[in-house]
Order: structure tokens, then sequence, then C-alpha cells
């Protein structure tokens, strides 16, 4: 799925730039809009899952609308097509990805999750650069119709669910109590303190970055070829895939605070780096700081609300977190299409490394406390 998902996701920031005409303010719109999307869905999904202790079948529902949504951009011929479809598509993710997170947490020991999602993160990754991968030779073979590389991103979804539904079974049921309580927000209000500082963090990391959308629109507006804008998803993902197992491990026997600082650092410094960029190898090399941040965060953060969290709570905690983190990523990437739009691409990326900051003078009060 990560595969056809970077099929379209590389260009369809172009896609609706050159082809659609869409605005960098409705851009940014979109994308937060997106990535929101995902976080609203994955609260209920989450809680759906502890409800029902069928983690796979509610990750095979989110699969499955993710695949019957891919012909959509494909077909699209408005700004509000691609809207629409992109909701949808996200609506798809946001079901799988909670109970999905809940599903790794209950079945791995708690002094071994660091890894266990650094693994989900890397292997994520692979699919997400050979996806690009796959863009760029297909942009190349069928003469820059982005059309055409759409409807092949299809195959590889329906594959995604197919693998899905024949070869993985249904895991027993996490520990739990007996009794079984459907989804209410007093639910979240049950989780402890120690959750709540970790999403506190996570919204101020998130408020950091933007959607990756803006990497490719960088790349193309320091003049990389419309054809060759995939190859920086590809750097970007190949430093995450690399990187993002090794960091979990360390997170492992470290602790999270050094990995979550390093991974500060690399967006800062990513951040500098576009803000200044006269030409498209620093942001090259720019992509490859950000997937460097992701490896050290993401599946960290995962870590957290897993430990954090009661077993039978957990797709619940990991809803509550991507829904309020999401919310983060709407507002940071409006923020960054509007900062753009009025006053450049330098002031985007520096208002990003302005959060970073934040984000770590946080994190160390936070270690202190």
């Amino acid at each position: 799925m990560d595969i056809s998902s970077e099929m379209v996701h590389s260009l369809l920031p172009l896609f609706l730039s050159t082809v659609l005409g869409a605005s960098m303010t409705t851009i940014g719109v979109i994308e937060g809009l997106a990535e929101a999307t995902v976080a609203v869905t994955k609260v209920f999904s989450g809680a759906i899952s502890d409800f029902l202790r069928r983690r796979k079948a509610v990750v095979v529902t989110g699969y499955a609308l993710s695949a019957l949504t891919k012909p959509l951009f494909a077909l699209a011929a408005s700004v509000s097509w691609v809207l629409a479809a992109r909701l949808l598509d996200r609506f798809g993710k946001g079901i799988r990805e909670a109970p999905r997170d809940a599903l790794i947490a209950d079945v791995t020991p708690d002094d071994l999750r660091g890894a266990a999602y650094g693994l989900r993160q890397a292997l994520d990754s692979v699919g997400a650069f050979v996806g690009p991968i796959f863009a760029f030779a297909l942009m190349a073979w069928f003469a820059g119709d982005l059309r055409l590389v759409f409807w092949v991103a299809v195959i590889p979804a329906i594959l995604a669910v197919v693998i899905l539904v024949r070869f993985v079974p249904e895991p027993r049921h996490p520990a739990a109590s007996t009794e079984r309580e459907p989804f209410s927000w007093r639910l979240l209000l049950r989780l402890p303190h120690a959750y709540w500082i970790v999403v506190g963090l996570g919204i101020l990391f998130t408020l950091a970055r933007y959607s990756e959308a803006f990497l490719l629109l960088r790349a193309h507006d320091v003049g990389l070829a419309v054809g060759a804008v995939p190859l920086v998803m590809i750097a970007m993902n190949l430093a995450y895939a690399v990187l993002a197992y090794p960091a979990g491990a360390a997170a492992d026997r470290l602790g999270p605070r050094r990995l979550l600082l390093a991974g500060i650092a690399a967006l800062i410094l990513a951040d500098l780096m576009l803000a200044l960029a006269s030409g498209p190898i620093v942001v090259f090399l720019a992509a490859l700081l950000w997937g460097a941040h992701l490896a050290a965060t993401q599946g960290i953060f995962a870590k957290m609300i897993a430990h954090a969290a009661p077993a039978e709570l957990r797709g619940t905690a990991f809803g509550g977190f991507n829904l309020l983190t999401g919310l983060a990523l709407l507002a940071a990437s409006a923020l960054a299409g509007w900062l753009w739009s009025t006053w450049g691409a330098a002031a985007a990326f520096l208002a990003g490394a302005g959060f970073a900051a934040m984000a770590a003078v946080a994190l160390v009060r936070y270690g202190k406390g």
C-alpha cells in the first residue's frame, strides 16, 4: 500500500499545481485536511478495535477503502475532485493505523517495542521509497503522463489487500478487562497523566514539521524537473528506512529523549537548508536529514504511547494521540502554505525551524521534570 500511495503522493503536488492550477495555499490546506482526516478517524478506529478485540477486521477495512479510492486520482478533473479522493484515501489510512499500532504493542514485549516500531517504520519506508522509484521510472516511460502513473498505482494497492486478507491471521485478542465499553470521550480522560505529557510533546513536534509535499514543491521551485521530483521522496525514505530500526533499538537502550533531541536537530538543519536552497542538491541533502528526523522520532513516539497507556485502552490511546497531532499537522501545513504564498519558501521553512527549537526546549524541560 505504501508503494501505491507514494506513487501518487510523490506526484500529486505537481499534478495539483501544474495540471489543475492550484495555489500553494490550496495545496497546503489539502495536505493538512488529508492528515487531519487520518487523525480524526484513528481515534474512533482504535477505540472500535479495543471494543471488538478484533484488530485485523478493522485493519482490512481501512486498507480496502484506500485501495478503492486510488482510481479517483487518475480520473480527477478538478481540485475538489482531488480533495475528495485524498480525504477518502486518508480515511482508509486512519481506519487501519491505530489498530495496527495497538496490535504491535499487544504482541511485543515492552523492552523490545522501540525495535518493533522501528522495524515497522523501516518496512513502511521501504515501500515509501520504492513507490517514488516506480513513479520516476513510469514518468520517463509514459513521457510525463501523470494520470497513467496514477492508474498503475492501483495495482499494488489491490495486491496489498489480497495479501492481508489471505495471509495475515486474526491474532488472539489482547489482555483486557471482561467489560467491553463502547467509545466515548470519557475513555480519553481515563488515560494517565504520563500519556498526556507524551501527547503534548507530540503536538509540538508536529507543529515543527509540515507535509512532505513542501519538500517536493521546494525541489521543483529550485529547478528540479517535474519527472525527477519523485527522487526527493526516494532520498528521504531511503534515509528513513535505513535509520528507523537502529533508532528504535537505540531508544530501548538509551531512552527516547536523546533520540528525539537528535531528530529535532536533524529537522532544524533540514529546514535551514531548505530555506536557503538555491539548487536541487541542497534539497536532496535536506531530504536525507528529513528522513533521519522521521526515523529518530516517529517510532519513538509510538513506543512512548504504548508504554504510557493501559493494554485495554491502547487502540484508544493511539487514536487520541494521532487525532491531536493530526490537527496540529493541519495547522502547520496550512500555515506553511500561507507563509510560502505571502513571503516565499524561505519564510515557511524558517518558521518550521523555529517551532522545532521550541520543541527541543520543551523536551529538555520534560526530561528534567
